[in-house]
C-alpha cells in the first residue's frame, strides 16, 4: 500500500507507528456556513481513506476537528447578532447531517476547538519557555519561524526567502506569505465577549494551534496521517508542524496527504458566478446523495474535480447499474447451496484492491468492478450463472460496497405517495386501461420520477436534473 506523501512529493509504501493500527487526523470543518461541495470532496475523499485501510484489515483512530471559534465564526455570529455557541451548534449539526446523508464514516472524536482553550495556553506556554515565542503590545503571542529550521519543509519553501520579522495578526486562510504566526490572539473590541484569560491577558487561540492540539490530544504527539485540502498545506499545515515540532521536541505526522480543489462546469465555485452549492442546493435540484457521493468520490483526490450535472447523471446511472446486479443476484432461486466466489470474482476484488493500494486510485478500481459487472449481467442474461455463485458475487458486491458506500438504498425513503400511483397505474395496465395508466405515468413524470418495468416488478429513481 502506497500513498503520495507531500512532505516528500513522492508516492511512499505506508508503513504505521504500530502494526495493524492508523492514526488519523483529517481537517474538519470551520462552522460558519453550510459545507460547500468542495469541501465535501475533501471529507468523502477521507472517508474513502479510512474506509479502505479498514477493508484491509486496519484499525484506524480516527478524529476531525470542529473550528468553532476564529476570525469567521466570530464575525458571522455578530452580522446574525447571536451567541457564538448558538450559530456554530447551528452549523455543526448541519454538517453532521451532511456526513449522514452522504453514507460518511463518523470519526471517533470531533474536539471542538473551544473545548481545547486551557490546552492550547499550556501548549503556547511551552513554547515560551523554549524561546520559540515573543508577545506583542496587545497582548498578541506570535511563533518567530526563524526559531525552526524545517520550517517550509511541508510547502518545499525556501526559508532564506521568508519575510521573518513581519507577522500577520489575522487567521484568514488564504494568507501566502511566510511570516510570524498568532499563537494567541489579544482582545480586541471586535470580538465581543467572545475571550479567555490567559497569562497574556484577555484573548483567543489562533487557528493554528488549534489542530496541534486537539490532534496530539487524542493521537499523541507522533501520529501516522494528516489529511486536508491543497490550500491547507500553506500556511495552515507548515505552521502547525513548526509548533507541534517545537513543543514536543520530535516528530509530528508521517504521512501528509491533501486533495486537490474542486470546479464547477469547469469554473471555479463562487456564490458571484451563481455556480456555489451546498449539499442541500444538490438535493433540491433532484440529484440523490449517493450519486452525489459517487461523483464526488469517483476523481482521484490529487486531480481537479470538475463537478458537472452530467457526471451526476452518469453517477446515478452507474449506481443503477450496481443495484440491478444486486436485485437480479438476489432473485435466483435459492438452491441452498453456500456461496462460492468463482475465479472471475476473486480477481476483480483482487485487482480493486490492488487499484487502491496505489495511492487510492478510485478511477482504476471502478474500472476492473465495471468490467466484472458487464460480464455478470451476460451470465445472468445466458442463465450461466447458478445460485452458489451469484451468492458468491453478492458478497464481493457488499465487501465494494464498505468502500464505496452507494449501493445499499436501505435508507432511502419511500414515498408513499409513489408507491401508490404506482399501484394505481399498475392495475390499470394489467386490467389494459391504457388512458389510466397513462395518466398515472404523466403524474409520476411531473413529480421528477422514472419508471423501469422490470420481470421482477416496477422500479422508480428519481430524475436527475
Amino acid at each position: 500500500m502506497k500513498f503520495y506523501n507531500t512532505l516528500n512529493r513522492k508516492k511512499e509504501e505506508f508503513q504505521p507507528l504500530k502494526k495493524g493500527r492508523v492514526t488519523l487526523y483529517t481537517c474538519g470543518p470551520t462552522v460558519y456556513d453550510f459545507a460547500h461541495i468542495g469541501n465535501l470532496r475533501a471529507f468523502l475523499f477521507e472517508d474513502i481513506l479510512r474506509r479502505y485501510l479498514e477493508f484491509e484489515g486496519l484499525q484506524v483512530l480516527h478524529v476531525m476537528n470542529i473550528t468553532d471559534i476564529d476570525d469567521k465564526t466570530i464575525r458571522r455570529s455578530q452580522e446574525e447578532k447571536r451567541p457564538l455557541i448558538d450559530f456554530t451548534d447551528e452549523y455543526t449539526q448541519a454538517f453532521f447531517d451532511d456526513l449522514k446523508t452522504l453514507n460518511m464514516l463518523f470519526a471517533h472524536h470531533y474536539p471542538r476547538a473551544t473545548e481545547f482553550i486551557p490546552q492550547m495556553i499550556e501548549t503556547i506556554q511551552k513554547l515560551e519557555e523554549k524561546g520559540y515565542t515573543y508577545t506583542t503590545d496587545d497582548g498578541s503571542v506570535f511563533f518567530k519561524i526563524s526559531q525552526f529550521s524545517d520550517y517550509g519543509k511541508l510547502a518545499h519553501l525556501d526559508p532564506d526567502q521568508l519575510q521573518s520579522g513581519e507577522r500577520v495578526e489575522e487567521d484568514e486562510y488564504e494568507k501566502e506569505e511566510g511570516r510570524d504566526f498568532a499563537l494567541w490572539k489579544g482582545y480586541k473590541s471586535a470580538d465581543g465577549d467572545v475571550c479567555w484569560d490567559s497569562p497574556w491577558g484577555k484573548g483567543r487561540p489562533g487557528w493554528h494551534i488549534e489542530c496541534s492540539v486537539m490532534s496530539t490530544h487524542y493521537l499523541g504527539d507522533h501520529f501516522d496521517i494528516h489529511c486536508g485540502g491543497v490550500d491547507n498545506i500553506f500556511p495552515h499545515h507548515e505552521n502547525e508542524i513548526a509548533q507541534s515540532c517545537s513543543a514536543s521536541g520530535g516528530a509530528f505526522v508521517n504521512y501528509w496527504l491533501h486533495n486537490e480543489h474542486l470546479l464547477v462546469e469547469g469554473q471555479k465555485m463562487s456564490k458571484s458566478m451563481g455556480n456555489f452549492y451546498a449539499l442541500r442546493d444538490l438535493l433540491e435540484k433532484g440529484c440523490s446523495p449517493e450519486a452525489i457521493r459517487y461523483t464526488l468520490i469517483s476523481t482521484h483526490y490529487r486531480s481537479k474535480l470538475n463537478f458537472t450535472f452530467e457526471k451526476v447523471r452518469t453517477a446515478q446511472k452507474c449506481i443503477y447499474k450496481l443495484r440491478e446486479l444486486k436485485r437480479r443476484l438476489q432473485g435466483l432461486e435459492d438452491d441452498g447451496n453456500e456461496g462460492k466466489m468463482d475465479a472471475e470474482t476473486e480477481n476483480m476484488l483482487s485487482k480493486f484492491s490492488e487499484r487502491l493500494s496505489d495511492d487510492l486510485n478510485i478511477s482504476g478500481a471502478l474500472g476492473e468492478l465495471f468490467v466484472w459487472v458487464n460480464s455478470m449481467f451476460f451470465k445472468l442474461d445466458g442463465k450461466t450463472l447458478d445460485f452458489h455463485l451469484a451468492k458468491g458475487a453478492l458478497t464481493a458486491l457488499d465487501l465494494i460496497d464498505t468502500i464505496l458506500g452507494v449501493m445499499d438504498n436501505s435508507n432511502v425513503k419511500v414515498d408513499e405517495n409513489i408507491q401508490k400511483l404506482i399501484k394505481i397505474r399498475n392495475k390499470a395496465r394489467n386490467e389494459k386501461d391504457w388512458e389510466k395508466a397513462d395518466e398515472m405515468r404523466k403524474q409520476l413524470d411531473e413529480m421528477d420520477i422514472i419508471l423501469d418495468d422490470t420481470p421482477e416488478g416496477t422500479v422508480w429513481k428519481k430524475k436527475v436534473v
